[in-house]
């Protein structure tokens, strides 16, 4: 197992030299959305209307930071479970969608589409929230604040420390 350190445009140039199992450490501007935002996302796909960022080439990380203390850029912001979002991912993957993050496995058509697409699924500690935000260093609400948590927030990391569960190739953490 390898160790990379990458940018977020440098991880999409770099998919195929990932494999299951080794440790990335993530910086750059990657977006949050949970069960609500991505309902939301498929009513706006449905209308023919644009998403409130670029989904060629970006990076999804299944999350609902918790408010934000005072003098911090974001709250405690650890990983949802990723199956919930099943029902959406092959689509946006479709749609040029490059990495998801979150926790746990996923459903063998998501697997499918992240090979299809050349994607990768990355894997978050799950009960490490506070650890997590400590790569946080600039958080944005971008859209849906009405939905509070789970608004869709762009956010600025540095060294995200991840793994791969799913590679470009189909190759499962979670098949082990």
């Amino acid at each position: 197992m390898n160790t990379y350190y990458f940018n977020t445009k440098d991880i999409v140039k770099n998919i195929d030299k990932l494999s299951c199992g080794d440790r990335v450490y993530l910086s750059g501007e990657i977006y949050t959305a949970r069960d609500a935002a991505h309902k939301r996302f498929f009513e706006l796909l449905e209308d023919n209307r644009p998403l409130p960022f670029q989904i060629k080439n970006s990076v999804i990380y299944y999350a609902g930071p918790t408010p934000t203390p005072k003098n911090l850029p974001i709250g405690s912001c650890g990983p949802t479970t990723s199956s919930r979002m099943d029902p959406y991912t092959p689509r946006l993957y479709d749609l040029g969608l490059k990495c998801t993050i979150g926790k746990g496995n996923r459903a063998k058509y998501v697997v499918d589409s992240i090979k299809k697409n050349k994607g990768v699924y990355l894997c978050a500690i799950g009960g490490a929230g506070a650890l997590i935000a400590q790569s946080v260093i600039q958080c944005e609400v971008i859209a849906f604040e009405d939905l509070g948590c789970e608004s869709v927030k762009k956010l600025v990391v540095n060294d995200f420390p991840l793994i791969v569960g799913i590679d470009s190739f189909g190759n499962s953490l979670f098949a082990k």
